[in-house]
C-alpha cells in the first residue's frame, strides 16, 4: 500500500483566542476532503498573552495525530512564526493561512490538486476585500509598489495565503533571512507558480494585531531587502539637489554681476539649512537601515526561539 503524502498547514497564532474554536475544527475537517493525504496542522503560538496556547493545547491532546503545537518564548512577529512553522513542518507540501480564517481555507483542496499537477507554488491572490475602503486603498498601493520597485510580476493584490512544495520549504529554511518579507522572498525564488483568486472576508471575531507599527516595519523590510530604490533614491535626490543648487547659483550670479542686484538671503539660508539638514538625516537613516541589517545578520541571532514543541511522537513538550 502506497504511503500517503503529508499535507501540512502552518498557522501563526497571536492573540487569537476568539477565533481558534472555529478555526481549528474547520482546518481539521480538511482531512475529509483530502482522503489521499495525511493532514498535519502546525500551530505556532507566538507569545500570546490571552488563552490561545491553552485552547490549542486542549485540541492537541484530542487530535495528537494531526496537530503539532509550537510555542515560542515571546512574540517574534508573524514572519518569524511562519519561519518556525516551516522549519517544524514535515509535509510534502505546506500551506500557510492566518488563524482568523478571513481567507477561505477550503481553497486548500484546489491548491493541493495544483501541487499534484507539478506546481511548486500556489498563490491565493486577493482580488477583493470585505474591508474598509481606506484599508483596501493603502494595501493596493503597497502591493503595486512591490510589483514595480521590488519584485517584477509580483501579484498585484498581494498574498499571505499560499501552498509551497517541500523544495521551497527547504530553500526558505536554509536561507533563514532576518527582517524579511517571507511571501516576497518565496516569490523571488523564481519557481513556477499558479494563482487562485478570491475575495478576503471581513474579520468576524477578535481584534486584528496587524498594527500600524508592524505595517511600517514590513514596508521598510520589503523595500530594503528586495529593492535598490531606497539607496538609489539618495543618489537621485543628491543629483537633483546639486542641479537645482547650480541653477540657483547661476541665477544669483547673473542678478549680481549683470543687473547689480544685492545678494539677499538670511531667510533663504535658514530655509536651505533646514531642508538640507532634514535630507542629511533622512539619508543617514536609510543608510543606517542597511548597516543595521548587515549587523543583524552577522550576529547570527535567531529570528525566533522555540520554547516547546508538542506533537504526536512525543506527546509532551520537547
Amino acid at each position: 500500500m502506497r504511503k500517503k503524502k503529508i499535507f501540512s498547514i502552518v498557522v501563526p497564532v497571536y492573540q487569537n483566542e476568539a477565533n481558534l474554536n472555529e478555526t481549528v475544527p474547520k482546518l481539521l475537517n480538511l482531512q475529509e476532503q483530502l482522503p489521499n493525504h495525511s493532514l498535519e496542522l502546525v500551530f505556532v503560538e507566538d507569545g500570546s498573552s490571552d488563552a490561545s496556547y491553552n485552547i490549542l493545547y486542549d485540541y492537541q491532546k484530542r487530535h495528537k495525530d494531526n496537530i503539532t503545537l509550537v510555542k515560542l518564548t515571546k512574540n517574534f512577529g508573524q514572519i518569524a512564526a511562519i519561519q518556525a512553522g516551516l522549519q517544524i513542518s514535515s509535509g510534502d507540501c505546506v500551506g500557510v493561512i492566518s488563524a482568523d480564517l478571513q481567507d477561505p481555507h477550503e481553497l486548500f483542496v484546489d491548491m493541493v490538486k495544483k501541487w499534484e499537477e507539478g506546481v511548486k507554488l500556489v498563490i491565493a491572490e486577493r482580488k477583493g476585500r470585505e474591508e474598509s475602503i481606506r484599508q483596501s486603498f493603502f494595501s493596493n498601493i503597497y502591493w503595486k509598489m512591490v510589483n514595480r520597485y521590488a519584485v517584477e510580476n509580483y501579484p498585484a493584490g498581494g498574498y499571505d495565503f499560499f501552498l509551497i512544495d517541500r523544495k521551497i520549504v527547504e530553500d526558505v529554511v536554509n536561507i533563514n533571512e532576518k527582517n524579511t518579507h517571507i511571501m516576497v522572498l518565496i516569490f523571488s525564488l523564481g519557481y513556477r507558480y499558479e494563482i487562485i483568486e478570491y475575495t478576503r472576508k471581513e474579520r468576524k471575531a477578535g481584534k486584528s494585531q496587524w498594527t500600524l507599527s508592524k505595517k511600517i516595519k514590513l514596508f521598510i523590510d520589503t523595500f530594503v531587502s528586495f529593492s535598490y530604490l531606497p539607496i538609489r533614491g539618495i543618489s537621485y535626490t543628491g543629483l537633483g539637489i546639486s542641479l537645482l543648487s547650480f541653477c540657483y547659483a547661476t541665477i544669483i550670479g547673473i542678478g549680481r554681476f549683470i543687473f547689480g542686484n544685492p545678494i539677499e538671503g538670511w531667510t533663504t539660508i535658514v530655509i536651505l539649512i533646514a531642508i538640507f539638514g532634514g535630507l542629511i538625516l533622512l539619508t543617514l537613516g536609510i543608510i543606517g537601515e542597511y548597516i543595521w541589517r548587515i549587523l543583524d545578520e552577522t550576529r547570527k541571532r535567531p529570528s525566533f526561539v522555540i520554547d516547546k514543541i508538542i506533537d504526536k511522537d512525543y506527546g509532551k513538550a520537547r
